[in-house]
């Protein structure tokens, strides 16, 4: 049976192709042309669904209206119906009809939807050759489905799975992001297609993503709350407001901390130089939570991205357009500064694409500019609107929407694994808190990473107010790391990670001691080749830390002491130790530091802190000291 209505089916197609008489609005009946005008009204209410109801009404009292075939494949490619679309298109194509022009670009949008580059460029180019003047819109569409069609040919792996029902509603779902340690995510639903809030879901190690719930008051209120950010350690939310009281222009950044207690404090305007006048929207937070990445949009440049840097003042400086290789006479938007802090994620329709908004992503270069705009490629990008693509610190799990077959109603939160030439460099992180040796008391402190091999500063960061810090480390590389607060030693440590490949991140509890007479500063960032007393590089760091430290307190008096493991006779370790104290004070006196301010010490083997029978152990032993003697 079913066979035979497949074959009625086709009968009917073919009879109607063949035998069905061109009709025209001018031509058709009464009922049939009513029900067009319907559909042209709900066309101009947006109420495409409607008209689409009244578009088929139209044809089924004339089965030849030509007219409402080419509104049909117009408003279904509206409705990302591309299917629908190219179908009522071939009918008319079929109907041989003068009302075929019209309906072209929509039809070669279709195909483009569908995947048929290709075809969607003969199509365009087709339509381009047969008009009087050339269209800029089908000269901008060629352009576009020349390079989908070239790069379509080579997908890109790609397998989005959505999130599920404890994050995703008949509601749509949009703006993910979420925290270094992967644990919470937070997006923006529009609740009952109206009022935008923000939401967040904790990820249970065995069950996954938990129910989602409203970050309620002050954050979610009766006004639109958007395109949301949260802070890689999951203390500050920035995000999107638009027409609050006492805004700058439509739409300005604001900016919510979360205490320690978890609840959100009253969010509050990040106010000038950020916001302007004109729209600002769509915040990324540097991991380090010293850059702000954004989106402007103005009368002169349309939408571009934007970077703002935080001053030691505590304020924002003045925000700089990044440079060509991202923004474009086009439209710019959603960029997300990975917490590897070298990777940034953006749309744009200005770069070559493949219909729309694509994404994009961009390497940051040893000069700190950013590099060529790399398209994501095919299927991730499409002929439609592609954007607010976020990257989990792992550096493979990505996170965008859509609205796919399988949402549940509208906008859903998808993730996949990203491919690994578009993958950013996965990043672990140290985290903690700094307290005061003597008192135990909380402080706050500075802290500093820098790629021991460069001297680049990876992150620069301040505790919060009760001491607590996390700083991200893109593996890959070795790290110093340095926490510094005035009147007290600074405290160093190293992470090495060019070969890192656990998941694992790292906690400190880091205790600052206070410049006096018992302080003892372990340097853990002062290098020695085996068995040689020449500083490495990369010990200039440390040292110059050192120097600012001695200059900063000139009434300080010090011992540089020297150790080693048991490894090798006693006499020779003595020597060594000697040698590399005298190593580091030649570097300091170098520096302009007093040499009678200074002195040298060897211990040799004679005071280890840890068990010479491990490799770790050895390890703790082989240290440099820096020992207040006077103030």
């Amino acid at each position: 049976m079913k066979r035979v209505l497949l074959l009625m089916s086709s009968y009917l197609v073919l009879s109607l192709s063949v035998n069905a008489q061109v009709i025209t609005y001018d031509n058709a009946k009464k009922k049939a042309q009513k029900s067009f005008d319907d559909a042209q009204m709900a066309i101009r209410e947006y109420r495409m669904e409607d008209a689409v109801d009244l578009l088929k009404d139209a044809v089924r009292q004339e089965p030849g209206f030509t007219d409402a075939y080419g509104q049909l494949t117009i408003t279904y490619v509206e409705l990302k119906k591309y299917k629908e679309a190219i179908t009522n298109y071939e009918t008319l194509k079929r109907l041989d009809s003068p009302s075929i022009r019209p309906a072209m670009l929509s039809y070669s949008k279709a195909l483009a939807g569908e995947g048929r580059f290709a075809e969607a460029l003969s199509t365009v180019t087709l339509y381009n050759q047969t008009g009087k003047i050339k269209s800029p819109k089908a000269e901008a569409l060629i352009k576009s489905y020349t390079f989908a069609a070239e790069h379509a040919a080579k997908p890109v792996p790609f397998k989005p799975h959505n999130l599920g029902d404890s994050i995703n509603t008949k509601d749509p779902e949009y703006f993910p992001s979420l925290t270094i340690d992967g644990r919470m995510l937070v997006f923006t639903r529009r609740v009952n297609g109206k009022n935008e809030d923000f939401f967040a879901s904790e990820k249970d190690d065995s069950l996954g993503w938990m129910p989602a719930y409203g970050l309620g008051s002050p954050v979610n209120t009766s006004n639109n709350e958007g395109a949301q950010n949260i802070s890689q350690d999951g203390n500050l939310l920035v995000f999107t407001g638009c027409n609050f009281p006492g805004g700058r222009g439509s739409c300005d950044i604001y900016f919510a901390i979360r205490t320690e207690e978890g609840l959100w404090v009253e969010p509050m305007n990040m106010g000038s130089p950020i916001n302007t006048r004109d729209w600002e929207s769509q915040p990324s937070l540097s991991a380090d939570k010293q850059t702000l990445y954004f989106a402007r949009e103005t009368q002169d440049a349309g939408s571009e991205i934007y970077m703002s840097k935080l001053q030691p003042n505590g304020k924002w400086g003045y925000p700089e357009r990044l440079g060509p290789n991202i923004n474009t006479p086009g439209r710019e938007a959603t960029p997300f500064i990975h917490p590897d802090n070298q990777t940034l994620y953006f749309s744009s329709n200005g770069h070559p694409g493949f219909g729309d908004m694509d994404m994009f992503y961009s390497r940051r270069q040893p000069d700190g500019t950013w590099g060529p705009a790399v398209n994501l490629g095919y299927p991730i990008n499409t002929a439609d609107e592609d954007a607010s693509l976020v990257v989990a610190a792992d550096g493979k799990t990505a996170f965008f929407a859509s609205d796919r077959s399988d949402s549940r109603g509208q906008l859903d939160i998808y993730s996949f694994e990203l491919y690994p030439e578009a993958r950013p460099q996965k990043t672990l992180f140290v985290r903690g808190y700094v307290y005061d040796a003597k008192t135990k008391r909380r402080l706050v402190a500075n802290i500093e990473t820098y790629d021991i091999a460069t001297g680049q500063v990876a992150a620069n960061i301040r505790t919060d107010k009760v001491g607590d810090f996390m700083a991200p480390l893109p593996i890959g590389k070795d790290y110093a790391f340095s926490v510094n607060r005035k009147g007290y030693l600074f405290y160093s440590d190293n992470f090495s990670l060019k070969n890192a490949t656990a998941d694992s991140s790292f906690y400190r509890e880091i205790a600052l001691q206070p410049l006096d007479t018992s302080a003892v500063l372990v340097l853990h960032n002062i290098f020695f080749d085996s068995r040689q007393f020449s500083l490495k590089q990369g010990s200039e760091l440390e040292l110059n830390r050192l120097v600012a430290l001695l200059r900063e307190n000139p009434t300080i008096v010090t011992e540089i002491g020297g150790h080693t493991d048991n490894i090798g006779n006693d006499k020779d370790n003595l020597v060594l130790s000697e040698r590399r104290a005298q190593a580091v004070v030649k570097y300091l006196v170098d520096k302009g530091i007093p040499a009678e301010r200074l002195q040298a010490k060897g211990y040799g083997e004679t005071m280890p802190v840890e068990d010479n029978n491990s490799a770790a152990g050895r390890a703790a032993n082989r240290r440099t000291e820096f020992k207040i003697l006077a103030l």
